[in-house]
């Protein structure tokens, strides 16, 4: 008796399909990504002073940090949704689920809610000190690299917020996607 083929569909250990594009890339890919959410933030943030008349920056703050995170929630969810933010189009990078799909808009969320570990953690730690903002920069900035750093001990080079939450980052090139 013949032994059954492997489906074609699912994509081996070692394919395109499941091993994260470099982390150099990745990284250029967030750094890019970083630059264009000033753009967001400016527009949000002068949509924000205008519709709550509000006159000195430091006023109103909270409600501000909140209204961004929804922002910055509606611009990643709606994206990964469809594949791809502008800088993972720049760098080839698109976000499926662990099966090779498209993201829906829940599992989006999911991962961006996740995706705060990159800031959330050093952020709280830092919080009940008054540390200078260049003392604070450094310790965020070594979290966010030992995070990045970590995915290499997952067994597809993949970021654990994306592991957890069901999604995968892949080469959009090589997959053919």
């Amino acid at each position: 008796m013949p032994e059954p083929l492997a489906s074609a569909s699912l994509p081996s250990a070692a394919s395109p399909h499941t091993i994260a594009p470099r982390l150099g890339r990745r990284m250029a890919c967030w750094l890019y990504e970083g630059i264009l959410m000033f753009g967001v933030v400016f527009i949000a943030g002068y949509l924000f002073g205008t519709l709550s008349q509000t006159r000195n920056a430091l006023d109103n703050r909270h409600a501000l940090q909140a209204f961004l995170f929804v922002v910055f929630g509606i611009y990643f969810t709606w994206f990964w949704a469809k594949g791809q933010t502008l800088a993972m189009k720049t760098w080839h990078i698109r976000v499926v689920d662990t099966s090779g799909r498209p993201l829906s808009q829940a599992r989006a969320l999911v991962r961006y809610v996740l995706s705060w570990l990159w800031f959330l953690p050093p952020l709280l730690a830092v919080a009940p000190f008054s540390l200078p903002a260049g003392e604070i920069t450094v310790i965020v900035f070594g979290w966010v690299a030992v995070w990045a750093l970590s995915s290499r001990l997952h067994p597809q080079q993949q970021f654990w917020h994306d592991a957890w939450a069901g999604t995968r980052l892949v080469d959009s090139q090589a997959a053919g996607l």
